[in-house]
C-alpha cells in the first residue's frame, strides 16, 4: 500500500494540485460548456438571467484557479505556454466566446487524472476525506444554485398565489435557504416546491456542517512536521532491527520462565 508520502509524490509528478480539487475543477468546466449549449439552444429570459449568474460564479472560481496554478508553478513560463496556461486565463474571461477555452481545462484534468491513476485517486481522495466531502458539497450546492432555482421557478412561478415567480426570487430563496438563514421573504406555497425546499435545507445544513469540521480540523489539529523542517527523522530500519532484538530477548526470557516452572 503507497504511503501519504508517495501518494503526495505521485501527485506531484502527475501535475495535479489534489484530485478531489481536479474533479471539482472538471465538473465546473462540463456545467460551464453545459450552460453555454444552454444559453444557445434555449431562448428564455428566466433561464439567461440563471446562466448569467452562474457565469459570474464560475468565472470568479476559474480566475482564482489560474491565479493559484500560475502562482504555485515551477515555471510560470512553462505553464503558461507549454502547459495551456494561456487557456485556463483565456477560460476564465467572463465573455461567452471565451467559454469554449474550458474544454481545455477539461482535457488537461482528464490526461493528468488518467496518467495519475484510478487506484492512486481513489487512495488519495481517502486520504483527504475531509477535503473531498467539502468539495463534493460545495459541488452539489452550485449545481443546486442553478437547476434548484430553475426547477423551483418551474414548479411556483404559475401557481395562484405564489411569490416566487422570477428567476431572481428562485436565486434568492436557493441562497437564503441553502446558507440557512431563512429569512422567509420567499417560500413555495406548492407540494413538489417544498419537497424541493426541503431537500435544499438538508444539503445547506450538510454543507455547513461539513464546513465547520473542515475548519475545526484545520485549524485545531497538529501541522504535520516535513522532512525539511530541520528536526531529525527516524531511522525506520534501525528501529525495526532494535524491535526485532527485544523480540528475542523476551521470547528468550519467555522460555527461560517455562523451563523453571517445569523443573519445580
Amino acid at each position: 500500500m503507497s504511503t501519504d508520502a508517495e501518494i503526495d509524490a505521485a501527485e506531484e509528478r502527475a501535475g495535479l494540485r489534489n484530485p478531489g480539487y481536479e474533479i471539482f475543477i472538471a465538473a465546473l468546466s462540463v456545467l460551464s460548456i453545459l450552460n453555454l449549449v444552454l444559453l444557445y439552444a434555449v431562448q428564455d429570459a428566466q433561464l439567461d438571467f440563471v446562466l448569467l449568474v452562474m457565469n459570474v460564479v464560475l468565472t470568479v472560481i476559474f480566475l482564482i484557479d489560474f491565479l493559484v496554478r500560475f502562482r504555485a508553478a515551477p515555471s510560470k513560463g512553462g505553464y503558461f505556454w507549454h502547459g495551456f496556461g494561456w487557456a485556463d486565463l483565456l477560460a476564465s474571461l467572463p465573455f461567452s466566446q471565451a467559454k469554449i477555452f474550458r474544454l481545455f481545462r477539461l482535457i488537461k484534468v482528464y490526461r493528468l487524472l488518467k496518467d495519475y491513476g484510478a487506484k492512486s485517486i481513489a487512495r488519495s481522495l481517502i486520504k483527504d476525506r475531509a477535503g473531498s466531502a467539502l468539495l463534493s458539497l460545495l459541488l452539489i450546492a452550485i449545481l443546486m444554485l442553478e437547476f434548484g432555482s430553475l426547477g423551483l421557478l418551474s414548479l411556483e412561478a404559475d401557481a395562484p398565489g405564489a411569490n416566487i415567480t422570477s428567476a431572481s426570487d428562485a436565486l434568492w430563496y436557493i441562497i437564503v435557504t441553502m446558507s440557512t438563514v431563512g429569512y422567509g421573504d420567499q417560500y413555495p406555497i406548492t407540494n413538489p416546491g417544498r419537497v424541493l425546499g426541503t431537500i435544499i435545507i438538508i444539503i445547506g445544513v450538510g454543507i455547513f456542517g461539513t464546513l465547520t469540521g473542515y475548519l475545526a480540523n484545520f485549524f485545531l489539529s497538529p501541522a504535520k512536521r516535513k522532512v525539511d523542517d530541520g528536526l531529525p527523522v527516524p531511522d525506520v530500519t534501525a528501529r525495526l532491527q532494535e524491535l526485532k532484538e527485544l523480540t528475542v530477548r523476551q521470547q528468550a526470557a519467555i522460555t527461560e520462565l517455562e523451563a523453571l516452572v517445569d523443573g519445580k
